[in-house]
């Protein structure tokens, strides 16, 4: 039986799941990864610095899909040494770890490692937990003016929510309340944006923080407070998404993960071209049946296709089009917005934080999260890594701090257009003037850009239904992953479209509706 050619646009989370399920569950396939950039791993690649890695945005391994961790599981193990009282579900069987989770043993290098969890807001010039908790420290950073308004609006809110809840301004409030709004979500969530809370789809909210409010939040830590630490599940299935405590994390970063994955399908007969761009798609509204790519060198190749998996931004794959699709739909594609991202890796001798607030500095060489969301409106960043802390081998040298400092932005804005060095030196400086870094602890600098990094909700995304139906209408076109789906997708998110693509393909079902459902059920949400 001749093999069908499958094309699979893009080297991330989702286009290697893709390949991997089906040449893992056939061999009826010869498949054609097509990656742009010269990295695997898309926005889950691990850069190296001069032996310091960066992870752009963050990448916590857990999952509350069993598909997904055994995966997972099955391409990178658990360094036993690195687990202290988690139940690790491996093929539907389970096994406890009980060592310590500090100093992981050197020598065993392609291990997850199991790691603590700690992100928390810095806010006037104080740190507040995140999720935020109405905890004595909270309670004084705030003082009793904000205190009292907070519970307010709260009441309020649940006596007379907002309806109809359209925008992502009425999702936050009918959940915390106006003033917690206010205080803790409007300004982040349009520094990331670039948009008006009120002028982004409710959808956002929906997805990323479904499940989580005021009262889960408290339950949470009134459940700790009565019962301690307990055993734990790594998936946390009965934990909302923001609450969760402990992660899994590759110990090298991400990107091993996925480079590991990489070998593994071309050792299986996948063909991986790097550098490779997709510039036109030819076929029908019906049917695809090739898929052309501009090399580095100028020169273009062309590839017969009978399937394509895409993970390319829909703007950009309807763009590639060389046949006539609805003009409407088109004119949403094109037209759908994205947030561009900055990190500056910044390598340190220490840390100098204002003490929670006080005239007084504390020198530290570190702190314990693993990202910072800078919520203080007088700078631009948005949030701050601390690399150390999502592995101790993501640092060359144990006894420096290697961060990593978040912006977002739009291609082609006064922050992306800003040359390297006075991007790197205004990076620094905003951290001197909230009081985290002495810009003379700096030790290195370096900066990476990531175009379309987040999908975003806002402008043509309200006339998505359009775009899909065009997707959807072209039988042997698979649309996967957080770009090819324009969906704020987490990585476990990613994959499971590209397995259930595969399930689809292997079962002979044309519909794709359960692609588009995954990550709208109540299991899955992230936090702001």
């Amino acid at each position: 039986m001749e093999q069908k050619k499958v094309i699979i646009i893009g080297a991330g989370p989702a286009g290697l799941t893709a390949a991997y399920e089906l040449l893992s569950r056939s061999s009826g396939f010869e498949v054609t990864i097509l990656e742009a950039s010269a990295d695997i791993g898309g926005i889950s690649k691990t850069v190296n610095y001069k032996g310091n890695r960066i992870d752009i945005g963050g990448h916590r391994f857990f999952s509350k899909s069993d598909r997904v961790m055994n995966w997972w599981l099955q391409m990178m193990p658990v360094d036993e040494q690195a687990g202290k009282d988690i139940e690790i579900r491996y093929h539907g069987k389970s096994r406890e770890l009980h060592v310590p989770i500090s100093a992981p043993p050197a020598g065993k290098d392609n291990v997850m490692l199991v790691r603590n969890r700690l992100s928390r807001i810095y806010f006037l010039r104080r740190f507040f937990t995140y999720p935020v908790s109405m905890g004595w420290d909270t309670m004084r950073n705030l003082g009793a003016v904000r205190i009292v308004k907070i519970l307010f609006s709260y009441a309020w809110v649940n006596v007379f929510p907002r309806k109809p809840e359209k925008t992502l301004e009425d999702f936050f409030i009918n959940r915390f309340g106006k003033e917690l709004y206010l205080t803790f979500f409007k300004d982040y969530t349009e520094k990331v944006w670039g948009f008006k809370c009120s002028e982004i789809s409710r959808d956002w909210g929906v997805q990323r923080i479904k499940g989580l409010s005021v009262w889960k939040t408290v339950m949470h830590a009134i459940g700790k407070l009565l019962f301690g630490k307990s055993k734990t599940d790594i998936g946390q299935k009965g934990t909302e998404t923001s609450l969760i405590e402990k992660f899994l994390y590759p110990k090298f970063g991400p990107g091993q993960m996925w480079e590991g994955v990489a070998e593994k399908v071309k050792k299986m007969g996948a063909v991986l071209h790097l550098q490779q761009e997709v510039c036109g798609i030819d076929g029908t509204v019906n049917r695809l049946n090739a898929v052309s790519a501009r090399c580095a060198d100028g020169t273009t190749v062309t590839y017969d296709a009978d399937l394509v998996f895409s993970t390319m931004p829909v703007k950009d794959l309807f763009e590639s089009f060389r046949f006539g699709v609805d003009e409407m739909a088109k004119d949403v594609a094109v037209k759908l917005p994205y947030r561009d991202f900055i990190t500056v890796g910044l390598l340190c001798d220490e840390l100098e934080i204002k003490n929670n607030g006080k005239n007084q500095s504390e020198k530290q060489k570190i702190v314990p999260d693993n990202w910072i969301y800078i919520q203080e409106r007088d700078v631009k960043i948005g949030r701050l890594q601390i690399f150390n802390n999502w592995s101790p081998y993501m640092v060359a040298n144990p006894h420096h701090t290697w961060i990593g400092l978040e912006y977002f932005c739009n291609e082609g804005d006064e922050l992306w257009s800003l040359d390297d060095a006075s991007f790197i030196q205004m990076a620094i400086q905003e951290l001197h003037k909230i009081g985290i870094l002495n810009p003379e602890k700096v030790l290195d600098s370096t900066l990476l850009r990531m175009k379309k990094t987040y999908p975003a909700y806002t402008g043509s995304y309200r006339e998505f239904d359009k775009v899909k139906r065009v997707l959807d209408g072209i039988v042997n076109l698979y649309p996967i992953g957080r770009n090819g789906m324009h969906k704020y997708n987490n990585s476990d998110h990613s994959m499971l479209t590209a397995m259930t693509a595969v399930d689809n393909i292997l079962s002979g079902n044309l519909d794709k509706s359960n692609l588009w459902q995954i990550n709208t059920e109540e299991d899955y949400h992230e936090e702001k």
